[in-house]
Order: C-alpha cells, then structure tokens, then sequence
C-alpha cells in the first residue's frame, strides 16, 4: 500500500514535469531535493523508499544525528545559514552546500575541506530581493565574490541558491527567479576559471512549478512531501 510521503512524492514529480513540458524542458534535467528539517528519520526512509535520492538540511546538529540514523547512501544538502565555527562539520557531513553567502566563509569551508582531502560542491547564495531579513550577497556584489572563490581550489562552485520574499500568490516569485537565472548568464559569459553554472537552487512549496519554469534544476520541498512541520 502506498504510503501519503510517496503519494505525495508521486504528484509532486507529476508537477515537475507538467512544469518542465510546458518550457520545453526534460523533467529529469530537475531535481527534487527533499526538507528534512524537523522530520524523523523513520519519514526520511519513508521518502528513499519512494524513490527520493537528495535531502536537504537546515542545521547541522540535526542533521549529525538524522545523517547517522540513515545507513542508506543518499546526498545530503545544507541549506541553511551557516556559521564559520559549523564548518567543522558540516564539510563530512554533506556533499553540498547552497548557502555560501561571504568570503569568510567560503575560504573556512576550502580550509577544512582541504584538511579532509574533498573538494566541497557549493553553491552561492544570492539576495535577489535585497531584504534585510535574507541571507545571500545582494545581486550587485555576486560577481566579486564569485571570482573570488574561484581562486579556493578546495571548492567546487556548481551554481546559485536564492530565496524570494513570501507571499500567497506563487507568480510573486517569478521575477526573483528570472534574475537568478539572468545573473547566472552574466557568470557564464564571464568565463571566470574554475567556475561551473549548472545548477539553480530556487523554489519550494508553493513556487516550485514557477521556478521549474524559469529555469530551476533543483526545487526544495518539504511540506508538501511531509506536511506541516509540528
């Protein structure tokens, strides 16, 4: 019998690809990243079970005692604002970080990852809304600081991560996207060395078909596969 993680697993990927058809792109060329944040790992096997491959974290305590509960070998993203002194641990614990926003940070991540001998995926944040209350360097700086991290030879940059304001209606979102995948032109035709553009972290619950639209290689949602957080 079905279960609802994987019934919810099944329509969510029926979206996608609803989404991707309708801008003329493959459905596979799009990652679903499943958030854990709050859910058991019991669920989160739920969910592998269901044919999810990727998972995402938003703290590095929780995801040490979720990552050592699950002995299946699935890809592990962090995804939320990261402190320098959690580097320590978070460059074992995952294979990708979404949320590198500052210098600081980007060179304690290649220090540490060069301490373990990895070369860690990363990708940048960006503020494209520009509010105070988001993490991400703002639009402007973006470039800068990509070129950078492209001299930190431990770091793999993959692409950009963004987050756009809240709001009830999922079109709000498309502009904040577009931009992203505008900037991400910009990097491109920059030919900064080192530097890789191929993936677009944007979109979540109740945008991520806009963001499938616009051009996301991979949408992070939670709620909509395991309801709301309690």
């Amino acid at each position: 019998m079905e279960t609802a993680i994987a019934a919810n697993i099944k329509a969510i990927r029926q979206r996608m690809a609803a989404a991707a058809v309708r801008c003329q792109r493959e459905p596979d060329s799009i990652k679903l990243l499943a958030v854990t944040k709050t859910v058991s790992a019991a669920r989160v096997n739920e969910a592998i079970a269901a044919g999810i491959a990727a998972f995402g974290e938003n703290y590095v305590q929780e995801a040490k005692e979720k990552i050592a509960a699950i002995d299946k070998r699935v890809e592990w993203h962090m995804i939320g604002y990261l402190q320098t002194n959690k580097v320590k641990y978070v460059v074992n614990l995952f294979d990708y970080i979404h949320s590198v926003d500052r210098l600081e940070l980007a060179r304690e991540i290649n220090r540490r990852a060069a301490s373990t001998g990895r070369k860690m995926n990363i990708l940048v944040e960006i503020n494209v809304s520009g509010e105070n209350t988001k993490s991400g360097i703002p639009m402007v700086h973006a470039m800068e600081l990509i070129k950078a991290i492209s001299s930190l030879e431990n770091l793999s940059v993959k692409g950009l991560m963004t987050m756009p304001p809240y709001s009830d209606n999922p079109e709000s979102s498309r502009p904040y996207f577009s931009e992203l995948k505008s900037l991400q032109k910009k990097i491109i035709n920059e030919g900064i060395p080192g530097i890789r553009m191929d993936e677009l972290s944007m979109g979540m619950t109740d945008d991520f078909e806009i963001a499938v639209e616009e051009g996301a290689t991979i949408v992070r949602i939670g709620r909509a596969i395991f309801g709301e957080r309690t």
